[in-house]
């Protein structure tokens, strides 16, 4: 037989394999990458919630100092600043843990998870005496660093190792 009288067709290659619909194995992929972020996403929001008292705190203080720098009155900062600080630790620490704690006992208790005591020395002391000066006392915002750089780092660290 003759081979150009035999009818022989060209090959016919199949169509490439589309990328859809998908598999199911990539659906479960996909469903698992999800839950993934979700629950990276819940984290989160859980860590910028419990951080959300320390930074108005920290915003709040540098507020406080603006005013001070500009109207003065030390009286008045001290006891906002004071008022601050107790109201943060509050919303970290069991009240009954904190609440009842003045002088040597609250300064003690700021400085417990500090990395260096800064409220049992100069700072805690200006702390706890400048509320209860005359109110036409004159005082510079050089004496007042201290104290602020302390309540700074104090609102800035967590309490009891929460982050």
């Amino acid at each position: 037989m003759d081979p150009k009288q035999i009818p022989l067709r060209d090959l016919h290659l199949p169509e490439a394999i589309a990328w859809w619909p998908l598999a199911p194995g990539w659906w479960v992929v996909i469903a698992l990458a999800l839950v993934v972020l979700g629950y990276l996403i819940h984290l989160y929001r859980k860590h910028r919630a419990g951080s959300a008292a320390r930074r108005y705190a920290l915003r709040q203080l540098d507020t406080l100092t603006a005013d001070f720098e500009q109207h003065g009155d030390a009286v008045a900062f001290s006891s906002n600043v004071s008022e601050l600080l107790r109201r943060t630790m509050l919303a970290y620490a069991p009240r009954e843990e904190v609440a009842g704690l003045t002088g040597e006992a609250w300064l003690e208790w700021l400085d417990r998870d500090l990395d260096q005591p800064r409220f049992q020395g100069d700072a805690g002391r200006k702390l706890l005496e400048l509320p209860y000066r005359r109110p036409g006392d004159e005082l510079s915002a050089l004496e007042l660093v201290d104290v602020v750089a302390a309540v700074r780092q104090r609102l800035a660290t967590p309490v009891g190792g929460q982050r």
